[in-house]
């Protein structure tokens, strides 16, 4: 289990994506608790098109993506739906949609556009290097420390979605456009390395299945943390012994994480509804 840690290459990964998992884990309880689970396909698709579209003109592969990803998160921090009828949701996966389509049809002019729609969608982890980790580190620890330093206002703004008051927060709201500000950066670092779908796993699926474990706020972060420690480290690990793709790999730990979430959740609720009141 343990042999894949005598070489490099897999260290490096597994500090990657360590990194990446503790830190989108966390934010991930955040998106799932305002209900805005596609802000995540659609930020890592707008990243991606940034790099199709500086691919395509043949520079700015680190400052186009991340200008195009900070210009979404920016725009979606004003996103504040009033009409019933509609759902932010909405709105924000026309706009995964339209980066998708684009970065496809950028991607398809390019030499070896098969391989790089793959790339995109599930990122090389296996190829990081230490200065993408320490890049990685650095961004990724600024991030926490400004949510340490404001917990409470981002978790207010949170419980606000989560109880249907988001209409309260106006036009513009500071800690919003922070935390989509915070969001963005994540992502345009976290897919370059991860791909689009490992991202959008680690951000959804430890933080879904968490709430599904406990109902205690500080055990849900603690919980999303641990399940995307052990899916980093079995996702690796399997394809490392089984010679699998390392993105698919993590992907696919987290997907049967969830699935014995959702069974756990099912039979302790079908349990407490067949145990007797005292």
């Amino acid at each position: 289990m343990f042999a894949m840690l005598q070489l490099p290459f897999m260290v490096q990964a597994l500090i990657a994506a360590l990194i990446t998992g503790a830190v989108l884990s966390y934010l991930g309880v955040h998106v799932v608790g305002r209900g805005i689970v596609f802000v995540d396909l659609a930020l890592g698709q707008i990243s991606s098109l940034g790099v199709a579209f500086a691919a395509f003109i043949g520079t700015g592969l680190t400052s186009i993506p991340l200008i195009f990803t900070l210009a979404g998160a920016l725009l979606m921090s004003f996103i504040n739906i009033r009409d019933k009828r509609l759902k932010q949701e909405a709105i924000i996966g026309i706009l995964y949609a339209f980066a998708s389509a684009l970065t496809v049809l950028l991607i398809s002019k390019t030499p070896h556009g098969d391989s790089d729609i793959q790339e995109v969608l599930f990122g090389n982890i296996l190829s990081v290097s230490w200065s993408q980790i320490s890049t990685l580190g650095i961004v990724f620890g600024v991030i926490i420390l400004v949510h340490l330093a404001f917990f409470n206002r981002f978790f207010e703004l949170t419980k606000s979605f989560e109880n249907g008051e988001n209409h309260l927060i106006g036009i513009f709201n500071i800690w919003n456009f922070l935390f989509y500000i915070s969001i963005g950066l994540a992502i345009v670092f976290a897919v370059k390395i991860n791909g689009v779908i490992p991202v959008f796993s680690f951000l959804i699926i430890p933080a879904v299945s968490a709430i599904m474990l406990t109902k205690n706020n500080l055990a849900v972060f603690i919980i999303a943390l641990v399940i995307s420690v052990l899916a980093s480290f079995f996702g690796l690990s399997f394809s490392f012994h089984y010679d699998f793709p390392a993105g698919s790999s993590i992907v696919a730990i987290l997907g049967v994480i969830f699935i014995l979430a959702s069974v756990y959740k099912m039979t302790s609720s079908i349990f407490v509804r067949r145990t007797p009141a005292a």
